[in-house]
């Protein structure tokens, strides 16, 4: 009888927990589709999203928190969606990449690709952190903008653990730039001299999202289009591992973390169990686990086609959704105080993105 009433007990504390989650997922699934209808109007105009559904659901989530203050029953939802929601649209994306066609693009081209993005990793870190960026914020503003903008700041956000302000802050004007991108970036084709082929690189080393690759390059024709998606693909295959790195990263510092604050104590034991205590399978989170058996499953056709558009259109809401979230907890007024500095390491990282992209495409005639 105590072990059943035990269960019991459990069942409940459990249908419980799922019943204080339900106001504050429908108020971001409100938010989402609000923020999607906005992105679908903006396709029937323009052919093309120029700003994102994700882009527009943080900031009407960062509006609406602007205006009203979620009580308490809102908030154990909210969070729900930002962390765990997000998680799982991370875990979802491995199964849009095939290795297979990443590598039929060529080792010269795919390692160029490779170099850069880590160049900029290590460039666009260090800015951020000379002009007095935490570490977090340097980080995702990194990844924002040697990877894939948006993309790349959600899914490093929950493995370093960064909170809502600075993934609102390197989202929001990593945005704008993506926008005047997709608009400025096409005046560099006579400019330059470029042709097709040079363009498309050119676009999909410095455009973040893919579809505003999309929108960069039709003006430039197919051929353009077709090898800056290509160009873009491989950027954000380097998503996997360098959110593996960096969970590994986080994994050891929060091990050296545990040992110091033991050693301090002058209790060695403790310092072996602590170290102990941090087994193999916890240095990586288990939704890149996931992202990576996904993608191997993928690119040895054991995902069916029929699968892949359902699994991304899903990965895509719940990432709007958890976007939402994250609005919803932010308060504007944090952002205007890292406001200067973050448009400064975003501004300038990007410019030097594309003046590395403009000698490399030079490269590639």
């Amino acid at each position: 009888m105590p072990e059943q009433e035990q269960d019991q007990g459990r069942q409940q504390g459990v249908l419980k927990g799922i019943i204080l989650l339900i106001p504050g997922i429908l108020l971001c699934g409100v938010v989402t589709v609000i923020s999607l209808g906005i992105q679908a109007a903006e396709e029937r105009v323009f052919d093309h999203p120029y700003i994102e559904a994700l882009v527009v659901a943080i900031l009407l989530g960062m509006a609406v928190r602007t205006a009203w203050e979620p009580a308490e029953r809102w908030r154990s939802g909210i969070a729900f969606s930002a962390k765990q929601l997000l998680e799982v649209a991370v875990m979802l994306l491995g199964a849009s990449i095939s290795f297979a066609a990443i590598l039929a693009s060529g080792w010269l081209l795919i390692g160029a690709i490779a170099a850069t993005v880590v160049i900029m990793l290590a460039v666009s870190y260090g800015l951020a952190r000379l002009l007095g960026l935490k570490t977090k914020l340097a980080i995702l503003i990194a990844c924002g903008n040697s990877i894939c903008g948006n993309s790349a700041i959600a899914a490093v956000a929950p493995v370093i653990e960064a909170d809502g302000d600075d993934i609102a802050s390197s989202i929001s004007f990593t945005a704008i730039l993506g926008v005047l991108m997709v608009l400025g970036l096409p005046l560099l084709i006579p400019l330059l001299k470029l042709t097709a082929t040079q363009y498309g690189i050119l676009a999909g080393l410095t455009v973040y999202a893919v579809p505003q690759v999309l929108a960069a390059t039709v003006p430039a024709g197919i051929v353009s289009t077709q090898i800056g998606t290509l160009v873009k693909l491989v950027r954000v295959l380097m998503l996997g591992p360098i959110v593996v790195a960096l969970s590994l990263f986080v994994a050891r510092r929060r091990k050296a973390s545990a040992e110091a604050g033991t050693a301090t104590q002058g209790t060695a034991k403790e310092s072996s169990v602590k170290a102990a205590s941090i087994s193999p399978y916890k240095l990586v989170p288990w939704f890149i686990i996931g992202f990576l058996v996904l993608a191997a499953l993928r690119s040895f056709q054991l995902v069916p086609d029929i699968a892949i558009a359902p699994v991304t259109k899903t990965a895509a809401i719940l990432t709007v959704v958890s976007m939402a979230a994250l609005g919803l907890g932010v308060d504007v007024r944090v952002l205007s105080t890292v406001g200067g500095r973050v448009t400064a390491a975003v501004t300038l990282s990007l410019m030097l993105l594309l003046g590395l992209s403009i000698g490399l495409v030079h490269f590639f005639k």
